[in-house]
């Protein structure tokens, strides 16, 4: 096996280990020594890829939401309006893959480091906020939101909201509520946001995403919108 394809395969171990690590014990009580045992990695092959447990935790901090962003990229090119997506936006970002380790960790150490952020310039809130806000802005232009709301305001408030039901949905007894709680959510907001016929629509749309999946797909069942 060549010398780099080798070392690569030992930082996928060490970050894979690392992330089951920093997501049940926190960045604290996580020890680089249990990651190494488990690994069978010295410390000097972990030094070679990580130079301190900071610099390894913001490296599972980006492999996590990196991953996260590709979930929410699928989703969200999957459907056919901006407002459709925006929904299935708010859905990944609470609910899914909440028993991916990587993912975990990543959302227990930016709230635990407290910068939120990995090793790029800009926050992961950043590029979610920047994300609804463009699908906030085609869906004024297609005509399915009202056109006088501030895509400013409301893209950092749902973000800010499908953010703070994944951490509820930490707590015990509340593990499967997340999904629930942003059809909640949406139902809420959508007689604001649009006229009623279209509301109507997109609470049936949402509410879609809690329902028994489909067995042969496993994919939540959907209606083809029909014209107006």
């Amino acid at each position: 096996m060549k010398t780099g394809t080798r070392g690569q395969l030992t930082r996928t171990a060490v970050m894979h280990r690392a992330a089951e690590e920093f997501d049940r014990h926190g960045y604290v009580d996580a020890t680089l020594k249990n990651i190494l045992d488990e690994v069978g990695v010295t410390k000097g092959g972990l030094y070679f890829h990580f130079t301190s447990k900071e610099q390894l935790a913001r490296a599972v901090i980006d492999a996590g939401f990196t991953r996260l962003d590709q979930v929410c990229a699928e989703r969200v090119n999957t459907q056919t309006s901006a407002a459709e997506a925006l929904i299935e936006f708010t859905y990944a970002l609470a609910d899914d893959r909440r028993n991916d380790p990587m993912i975990a960790a990543a959302f227990r150490l930016v709230l635990e480091i407290g910068d939120y952020r990995g090793t790029a310039p800009h926050t992961v809130f950043d590029r979610w906020t920047t994300m609804c806000r463009d699908l906030l802005r085609r869906a004024v232009a297609e005509g399915d939101l009202r056109k006088d709301l501030d895509p400013d305001e409301l893209a950092l408030f749902l973000v800010q909201a499908a953010y703070g039901v994944r951490l509820h949905a930490v707590a015990p007894g509340h593990e499967t509520l997340s999904a629930q709680q942003i059809t909640v959510m949406w139902r809420m907001l959508l007689p604001g946001l649009t006229d009623p016929a279209t509301g109507r629509y997109l609470c049936q749309f949402a509410a879609r995403r809690t329902r028994p999946t489909d067995t042969a797909t496993g994919s939540p069942h959907r209606t083809r919108r029909l014209p107006a």
